[in-house]
């Protein structure tokens, strides 16, 4: 129920296209703004792994186009995706762009910015929760404690087999801060061992987050000497959230009392 004095939500107006984050995966986490968005929108171009649970919030007539990138498999490019939004909104309609997390973390959402800035047309931005965040703290895991760390350090796990990508991770290490990484599984070795030439100890705490709150998630607490054996054992694969530093290893301070969220 919407409280009286609860500010009134925006008109979504023809023509426009709103940039929204879905929140990190549970349909629980989406923000009041992305679900009136999702409830208005005409067409709702969105990520794959935005939950189905969100789409179904949509109107009946709304149009749903899917967009996802996934990691080995042929996706769109990123220009299709702008001309897709561009199109739609020339066509009148109220496209919403959806995507998991927040469309500007790690999201291409300045990228589609840009793109409908140039084509003249209106666009607004919805911030949702990144994953890197809330799918840390909901295990436990602080992105920043006065004991530990003043800040943290977000990452795109990228490839790391050329020299230059190598030398920013070690460049990375030698900050001492925590290092939250998002999609870094196909990598991840060669991100742990570059970390381990910038400095960080094999003792270093870490920890692997799959599929964070959702039904399929896991957590794995290991270090950074052992992380990609560990996850390889595991079988831990994308999307995975992989936190480097003393933030990891603080959760089974926690565990005995926090009560699961879910």
């Amino acid at each position: 129920m919407i409280l009286d004095d609860f500010p009134d939500l925006p008109d979504f107006p023809a023509s426009e296209v709103w940039l929204a984050g879905a929140g990190p995966g549970d349909p629980r986490l989406l923000t009041v703004l992305a679900w009136h968005a999702v409830s208005k929108a005409d067409d709702i171009v969105h990520d794959a792994l935005v939950d189905a649970r969100v789409l179904k919030l949509a109107r009946t007539d709304a149009e749903f186009i899917k967009v996802g990138k996934r990691g080995g498999r042929p996706s769109p490019h990123q220009r299709d995706i702008n001309e897709i939004l561009i199109e739609r909104a020339r066509l009148g309609r109220r496209v919403l762009r959806l995507k998991g997390g927040d469309p500007f973390v790690f999201g291409r959402g300045w990228d589609e910015a840009l793109a409908l800035h140039a084509a003249g047309i209106r666009f607004r931005v919805i911030p949702g929760l990144t994953s890197g965040l809330a799918g840390t703290a909901l295990v436990g895991i602080p992105a920043t404690s006065r004991d530990t760390n003043h800040a943290v350090v977000l990452a795109a796990g990228h490839r790391a087999e050329d020299g230059r990508s190598a030398a920013d991770w070690e460049a990375l290490a030698r900050l001492g801060q925590p290092l939250i990484l998002y999609m870094p599984m196909a990598q991840l070795p060669e991100i742990a061992a570059a970390l381990a030439r910038g400095g960080l100890s094999a003792g270093t705490p870490a920890a692997l987050i799959q599929s964070a709150t959702t039904g399929a998630e896991r957590v794995v607490e290991s270090t950074l000497g052992t992380l990609a054996a560990d996850a390889s054992r595991e079988g831990i694969g994308s999307p995975s959230i992989v936190v480097i530093g003393a933030i990891a290893g603080l959760r089974k301070e926690l565990l005995s009392s926090m009560v699961g969220w879910q």
